[in-house]
């Protein structure tokens, strides 16, 4: 399957038994636009990677209003790690906002390759690294950049998507108000 060798492209120098069981573990998943690959209360049993779709995971603060915390596309983890690893529910929504398709590696089978085979768990920390590191780099956003700078870093970082999202989304994504978001983006275009 073409898109079993996409996410298996990750990892090229993987031990050829360790290849096996990791494509034989595999689930392809289909989703249309709007469904969810999880929700608030469910346990993320398993972690997937975007072959082809955009998700927006956000949840619903105390006033009601729903924060994006992430926007995950092609060759990309959709997850709440913490509750992937630890097998705990999920405080967040993860929406397809276009038809998405995605290769799931289930915890419980994850956790068999790391006993089986001394290279997976190499795989498994990479791909940690790669989750922490993007979670890593909101948070810092939010700590050491304005709501201009945060934006023209979105611009760089995932100009890929840009066209792909609501104004919305991307201003709550940002941390203002979409009035607060045409302006950012007014003050840019005058420059």
């Amino acid at each position: 399957m073409p898109y079993f060798d996409q996410f298996m492209e990750q990892f090229p120098h993987m031990e050829v038994e360790t290849q096996k069981f990791t494509r034989s573990i595999l689930i392809l998943k289909k989703y249309k636009k709007k469904e969810f690959l999880a929700k608030a209360g469910d346990v993320q049993t398993a972690i997937p990677y975007i072959c082809q779709g955009l998700v927006r995971r956000y949840y619903i603060n105390e006033k009601g209003n729903t924060i994006t915390t992430s926007f995950t596309s092609e060759q990309g983890y959709a997850t709440d790690y913490p509750s992937f690893l630890n097998q705990r529910p999920t405080k967040y929504y993860m929406e397809c906002l276009e038809p998405t398709i995605v290769v799931e590696m289930p915890y419980e089978k994850l956790q068999e390759a790391y006993r089986k085979f001394k290279d997976s768990e190499m795989y498994g920390r990479l791909i940690a690294e790669m989750v922490l590191t993007r979670e890593t780099d909101r948070v810092e956003s939010f700590l050491f950049e304005n709501a201009e700078q945060r934006y023209l870093n979105f611009l760089e970082t995932h100009k890929h998507i840009l066209n792909r999202i609501s104004l919305s989304h991307l201003a709550s994504y940002l941390g203002i108000e979409r009035q607060s978001l045409s302006r950012i983006r007014s003050n840019l275009a005058k420059k």
